[in-house]
């Protein structure tokens, strides 16, 4: 699938772009499906994103269908919600306690409980709120994802468990070299939904970009093995992201 490549200015530029495209799948999936479902990242740029959507509409501007919009992660580390690195209380602070979002269309993942437990009930909570069976897989309307320095996304890392699972929606994949646990979504959801995002901004991402917007590496990096088979793949960069992309 060839991805689509926007180039914003700067950081501020690309929040706005990724602002535009959310609302704009917002509004398009509640008009034909009654609701939004979209899966976040963690990472500098989504919390931005995430202050940008607590804001005040700007005027003429229609305010997001909160009560249809839910709100599942992508993944998460194995820490309680209060724990800096949390990605679902970073995002609890960058909007869920400044929007007018039900409880209901929270769905996280419980990064403080047993790992395996976890990922276990995750799965049950997708299948759920999707009402999809056992050999079905959900379909997310949007999913947010970033790219990590050596080419990881969501907690799909180079050389661990989850990049062979094609059967369960959600894992605990252990990083050896972080000596830590992470719950993820598997690609079986990645590939399943109607559009992927991938953000990246700043110097540091450049030389990631481009490896994984160029040919194929053997093994191929997390990041390029996503490839939604019947939706948009995304990327929305910074220019300074975009340096040294091939022309």
């Amino acid at each position: 699938m060839r991805p689509e490549i926007v180039v914003a200015g700067d950081t501020e530029d690309l929040v706005e772009v990724a602002h535009e495209e959310l609302r704009a799948a917002a509004f398009a999936a509640v008009r034909t499906r009654g609701r939004f479902m979209i899966a976040l990242s963690g990472g500098s740029t989504p919390f931005a994103l995430y202050r940008r959507l607590a804001e005040l509409p700007e005027a003429g501007e229609d305010e997001l269908p909160w009560e249809n919009i839910h709100w599942f992660w992508g993944d998460e580390r194995c820490v309680a919600p209060e724990d800096p690195d949390s990605n679902y209380g970073n995002t609890r602070d960058a909007l869920l306690d400044h929007a007018p979002i039900p409880a209901a269309n929270l769905h996280r993942m419980r990064g403080e409980d047993d790992p395996e437990e976890a990922a276990r009930a995750y799965e049950d909570e997708l299948r759920t709120a999707f009402s999809v069976g056992p050999h079905e897989v959900p379909r997310f309307d949007l999913v947010l994802l970033g790219i990590g320095p050596d080419g990881h996304t969501a907690s799909l890392f180079a050389g661990s468990a989850a990049l062979a699972e094609n059967r369960r929606l959600c894992v605990a994949n252990r990083i050896d070299r972080l000596a830590a646990w992470r719950l993820t979504l598997t690609y079986p959801v990645l590939d399943a939904a109607r559009a992927i995002a991938f953000l990246a901004e700043g110097d540091a991402k450049a030389e990631i970009a481009a490896r994984v917007l160029g040919s194929l590496e053997q093994p191929p990096l997390p990041a390029q093995l996503v490839a939604p088979r019947d939706g948009r793949l995304l990327f929305l960069l910074d220019a300074a992201a975009a340096a040294r992309l091939q022309r």
